[in-house]
């Protein structure tokens, strides 16, 4: 399905492509929106979950929540070269490179749910085979891994505390609570500290990840409802906080927690960030399927572009040519990752 540039809408809010509805930013406006590919993924239409990109090999990792799997996808050739089954609704990921390790958080059905038996599956990066299964409480979603204490930090959303795994062999060491419902982690490896949403209080929790303690506590702007989405930008010291209880995005200051300029409006129920970082640009995407892109520009957010990128594209992944990848859990009766790309 072909997008027409943004840039020839200047003086339009709207248009509609083949029976989907692609806003744009407001006027002054100059990026164009270009669709480069929508490339049919195997399996039932179902929900995504987070993606990552693996540095060394350029190849994406798409967990295919729906359908208990996750699919490895070649962006070169647009082809998915590798599939991990025996996951359980599997939610975050994220890759230890150094290390050749991807952790992949299964949430499990409702009665692991309830029981707290949900767990990370530990893969390895270039087999694609599971190498563990770690105890991970009632709801592991997003984690963190630092690379200095080989450890990853799992938010347990139901369980209201974070898992640490690590050690030699890999085993869970610790489950911190947190006081209230997790969000995303993230590390900040400048101040080496683990920082996670703690979204049912509206504040970010800090944890040393040595001594697996809290070292900090941040009540948020009340302009901030229900803080789930989290990354930091160790380069310009800044952390970038989604809250999808009224659609704004925080931009604070490293390490203090502090804002840096007024929030900025974001699409219904923002999720997954990324960062480009070639580009020095933010990208948000959210349930509702609009995506909000910033640049980065002097430790502060420049809006690019907001708009429909498609129906619950709420993860999105970007690679250094500043090409974006959201997985669509149901275009015309199949999954589907939409590549599209931001030309200023």
């Amino acid at each position: 399905m072909k997008l027409y540039p943004l840039s020839v809408l200047c003086c339009v809010s709207t248009v509609v492509v083949a029976g989907i509805c692609f806003a744009a930013q407001a006027a002054g406006n100059t990026a164009t929106f270009h669709q480069v590919a929508d490339v049919v993924l195997p399996g039932p239409s179902g929900r995504f979950d987070y993606a990552a990109r693996d540095p060394r090999s350029g190849l994406l990792w798409l967990n295919q929540m729906g359908a208990d799997r996750l699919l490895v996808f070649d962006p070169q050739t647009r082809r998915v070269v590798g599939i991990v089954h025996d996951l359980s609704t599997p939610t975050g990921i994220t890759l230890a490179p150094q290390r050749r390790l991807a952790f992949v958080s299964n949430a499990g059905g409702l009665f692991a749910r309830v029981a707290g038996h949900g767990s990370v599956a530990v893969v390895d990066l270039d087999t694609r085979k599971i190498l563990a299964r770690l105890p991970a409480g009632h709801f592991p979603d997003g984690s963190a891994w630092v690379p200095g204490s080989g450890r990853l930090f799992v938010s347990d959303e139901l369980g209201g505390s974070e898992t640490v795994i690590g050690g030699m062999p890999l085993r869970a060491e610790k489950t911190i609570a947190l006081g209230g419902e997790a969000g995303m982690s993230a590390y900040d490896p400048i101040d080496d500290q683990v920082l996670v949403n703690v979204q049912t209080r509206d504040q970010i929790v800090a944890i040393d990840p040595k001594t697996l303690r809290i070292v900090g506590r941040t009540t948020l702007p009340a302009a901030c409802r229900h803080n789930h989405g989290l990354l930091v930008d160790a380069a310009d010291r800044l952390a970038f906080v989604a809250c999808d209880g009224n659609a704004r995005l925080l931009v604070l200051s490293l390490p203090q927690l502090r804002p840096v300029q007024a929030p900025l409006a974001l699409g219904k129920d923002p999720d997954v960030l990324t960062l480009d970082s070639a580009h020095r640009r933010l990208i948000v995407a959210g349930e509702g399927g609009v995506a909000a892109v910033f640049n980065i520009v002097d430790r502060h957010l420049q809006p690019l572009w907001r708009g429909f990128v498609g129906r619950d594209a709420h993860v999105v992944v970007a690679d250094p040519t500043g090409r974006l990848y959201f997985p669509l859990a149901n275009l015309h009766a199949r999954p589907a990752l939409r590549i599209v790309e931001f030309q200023p």
